[in-house]
């Protein structure tokens, strides 16, 4: 929805695109944009595009709450998954770049800053940056941010060269973004779609960098049911994930080593964590979870998912 008042800066093209999907979390999407407020960097050369993804709830006073200190818009489309709102969002948007984050994640006062500099270096790549967990006392959610820090270190290990960078921090040029085709929409959880995106950017001889000073802080809270259910999810994906790129491969996807997974289980003893023993614990939990995932979305027999686009 519109601003109702008349925006002076309305007419500006800004630099950059914020795009933040959102779903029935009124209170997370309030402590994102007024993180997104507080960001040290010209109002006029960014806005940012929040798309609600169906809620059952408004969440049109939340945005009025900022609109004096943002250039914000709020559009709303019936739900369809976080893939389909980034593209919503994508598509309404002015800026030379897009920028991802999620309703649950907090950007600090310099993201924009850092990602400038990053874009200086390599203008025409899909920027990621670095991640924290918000949510300290919580070990579920300790878990699955070590689980993607993991992922960030075995993926993007060789330097100048990565791999994987999860939506809800990174950035990428427009027009590339839509010659793509943006995300696959037949993703429809938050799961493994940005790995596809990832995935698909490669194959286009599209570079990627990493941009570590470009942080917010995630503050997803887990509890032994979500955490089971978000890596129940990320297994789904990962299904369609692999179908997806066999069909674009007209092959068989490789699987990871089984070094992959003995170095995921001794991840939080080798950076010496507090409760590492029981974090270990919880990256088997996570996937048994994805597995069973995994196998789960296999079992319902749909078709192989064609790509999102022509390669």
């Amino acid at each position: 929805m519109p601003n109702s008042n008349p925006n002076p800066l309305a007419n500006v093209s800004p630099k950059f695109s914020v795009v933040v999907p959102t779903y029935n979390r009124p209170d997370c999407l309030r402590h994102c944009l007024h993180s997104l407020a507080q960001i040290d960097y010209p109002r006029e050369a960014f806005e940012v595009i929040v798309v609600d993804d169906g809620s059952p709830t408004c969440l049109g006073n939340v945005v009025a709450e900022v609109e004096d200190r943002l250039t914000v818009r709020l559009i709303r489309q019936a739900n369809a998954g976080p893939a389909s709102a980034r593209n919503t969002g994508a598509l309404a948007a002015r800026g030379e770049y897009l920028v991802f984050t999620d309703d649950d994640c907090q950007p600090t006062p310099d993201w924009l800053t850092a990602l400038e500099t990053a874009i200086a270096a390599a203008p025409k790549a899909l920027i990621g940056g670095r991640t924290f967990n918000a949510l300290a006392n919580n070990l579920y959610s300790t878990a699955s941010q070590l689980l993607i820090d993991y992922l960030y270190d075995y993926f993007n290990q060789s330097q100048g060269t990565a791999m994987f960078f999860a939506s809800n921090n990174f950035a990428v040029p427009s027009d590339l973004f839509r010659d793509l085709g943006g995300f696959d929409q037949q993703f429809p959880l938050a799961a493994a779609e940005d790995r596809e995106f990832c995935d698909r950017w490669l194959q286009h001889n599209l570079s990627m960098a990493y941009a570590p000073e470009m942080q917010v802080y995630h503050n997803h809270h887990l509890s032994l049911k979500r955490f089971w259910r978000q890596h129940f999810n990320y297994g789904r994906g990962a299904y369609c994930f692999h179908q997806v790129k066999a069909h674009r491969a007209n092959g068989s996807v490789k699987v990871e080593p089984l070094r992959f997974y003995w170095q995921l289980l001794t991840y939080p003893l080798s950076q010496h964590q507090p409760q590492g023993i029981t974090l270990l614990g919880l990256l088997l939990l996570s996937q048994v979870a994805n597995v069973v995932g995994f196998l789960w979305e296999r079992s319902q027999g749909k078709p192989a998912p064609a790509s999102a686009a022509p390669c």
